[in-house]
């Protein structure tokens, strides 16, 4: 008898300041729609003034106890959210793809306004045993997280981030409106028609 398995399903997690709407995160849900990957893009509550409870409550919510077949996808302060929340997890969980973009732990000098939300970051114990797949990604240009930030992070979760050149924060105002570089980690390839969001 096999054993029944759960259906493919992400999460894409956008950061500070940003919607469902912005840069790559609507190109990237159709991308896995397109695959047959049903995808969800929670809208964080008040992207601009975030609070730590609410991030986790919207997060946990989209999440809930991920399996083998479960992608995220996270940007910026998302990923430090996500990595709460799968911290936080207490039934045994695993993760099939985890793909942090621009990730840290650390306050930022230039957004000093999020030192309350990031405050003395995230216990990463337990983490890395459970995910299958975990890809890091950077730029070596970001005005707002420091290389050395996104370095740190991917240390602490044993692995060696990818950088994509003059990448900036990987905003659409830095030309990032498709980020093919996320599915890679997943063996998918962009389609030339993504399915309507």
């Amino acid at each position: 008898m096999t054993p029944a398995t759960t259906p493919r399903r992400a999460a894409i997690i956008h950061g500070y300041g940003a919607t469902p709407e912005d840069h790559w995160f609507g190109w990237l849900a159709g991308q896995l729609e397109s695959h047959g990957i049903p995808t969800t893009i929670p809208r964080l509550p008040n992207p601009l003034h975030p609070d730590r409870t609410q991030w986790s409550a919207a997060v946990r919510t989209a999440v809930g106890i991920p399996d083998e077949n479960s992608t995220i996808i996270a940007h910026s302060l998302g990923c430090l959210t996500v990595l709460r929340h799968l911290a936080t997890l207490t039934t045994p969980w695993r993760l099939g793809n985890l793909v942090l973009v621009a990730g840290f732990l650390n306050p930022l000098p230039a957004l000093p306004e999020l030192d309350p939300y990031i405050a003395d970051g995230c216990p990463l114990d337990g983490i890395t045993p459970n995910v299958d797949h975990l890809t890091i990604i950077r730029s070596d240009t970001d005005p707002y997280v420091p290389a050395p930030h996104t370095d740190r992070l991917a240390a602490l979760l044993q692995t060696t981030p990818k950088i994509i050149p003059a990448a900036g924060h990987f905003l659409t105002t830095d030309g990032f409106t498709t980020l093919p570089q996320a599915l890679r980690p997943l063996h998918l390839r962009p389609t030339t028609t993504p399915a309507a969001m």
